[in-house]
């Protein structure tokens, strides 16, 4: 999750006195999100540092057009991406009156069955959830268009993935979503991606590439996915937020404390689960691995905001890229 971070005074959008109010506002609601979400951490200094400075940020950045403005998240395992959008989530609508939702790249896997049907037809590799292909695009794509044109006390329903099942939910246990709103996060682990070069793929990058596609049919595929219909989903979003760990090593590590939460939450429910080992988790995350060094890589750049976070999740800078003017 996102702690320490200096917001930089050129971009912040509202008066030291404004900014104080919206702070003892929203205070109460923040926390108590907080502790829905199990975090033990004091985040309320955070309101005036972190989450209102980036409210109104993208406030100012949607205008008043009354336009639902689409935010991309990107971020590895375990960067704090969930985290980030609830508690942005809840200080939009609290100190601003404006609703959000947040919908997870990872809750439009393919479920496990037609994962397996793609292993059968393309390649092994595919049976495991994570990498472009994995995802039900056109679930994405109706998803977030049908959020952007709720109208009052409309309703939709979004869908759920559950991990410790690895398949998604059947409809009738998605979670339902009241218009209108105003804000859409889209938040994963390869949101606003591109694709790499043909050139890149040639090289094994680690063991599971090495031994598994040593003739890069399964990297080559997934390229080619994101260089389709992804960019058309991807295309969607107006603002793209990248949260940039400091290397592949944070990534195994915090995915592995991710995997070890969840163990702890499904302990006491059916047997038919998929936790992993630490070991199991090095080789799952190995599938990610070519797509989020390339994008560690190529995404600051472009990003509209970058967070560079440090081992204990704190965000030592914010780099704003593209700036806009207007105070609130």
């Amino acid at each position: 999750m996102l702690t320490d971070v200096n917001w930089p005074s050129s971009q912040l959008f509202l008066s030291k006195e404004r900014l104080a109010a919206l702070a003892e506002h929203c205070r109460t609601a923040f926390v108590a999100e907080c502790r829905a979400m199990r975090i033990d951490e004091d985040l309320s200094p955070l309101l005036e540092s972190l989450y209102l400075p980036l409210a109104a940020w993208l406030r100012a950045r949607r205008g008043d057009h009354g336009r639902i403005q689409v935010v991309g998240v990107c971020g590895a395992q375990g960067s704090g991406k969930s985290t980030l959008c609830r508690l942005l989530g809840t200080v939009l609508e609290t100190a601003f009156g404006e609703p959000a939702v947040t919908l997870s790249i990872d809750d439009i896997y393919q479920t496990r069955e037609r994962r397996q049907e793609l292993a059968a037809k393309t390649h092994p590799l595919f049976a495991t959830r994570g990498v472009p292909g994995t995802h039900d695009v056109a679930l994405g794509l109706a998803i977030i268009g049908r959020l952007k044109s709720l109208g009052e006390d409309e309703v939709v329903r979004l869908p759920v993935f559950d991990k410790a099942m690895d398949t998604r939910l059947a409809p009738d246990r998605w979670r339902w979503q009241r218009g209108p709103v105003a804000t859409v996060f889209f938040e994963g682990w390869c949101v606003g991606a591109v694709p790499e070069k043909e050139a890149a793929l040639i090289d094994a990058i680690n063991i599971l590439e090495r031994e598994q596609d040593r003739d890069r049919v399964w990297r080559r595929a997934v390229n080619e996915h994101l260089r389709g219909d992804y960019q058309q989903l991807f295309a969607l979003i107006d603002v793209l937020i990248l949260l940039r760990v400091d290397g592949m090593h944070r990534v195994f590590e915090w995915r592995r404390l991710q995997e070890h939460k969840l163990a702890a939450e499904v302990s006491a429910r059916a047997a038919d689960t998929r936790i992993m080992t630490d070991e199991q988790v090095d080789r799952f995350i190995m599938h990610y691995e070519r797509l989020t060094r390339h994008i560690l890589s190529e995404m600051p750049d472009r990003a509209d905001i970058v967070f560079d976070l440090d081992e204990s999740h704190s965000a030592a800078r914010v780099h704003i890229n593209n700036r806009i003017c207007d105070p609130l």
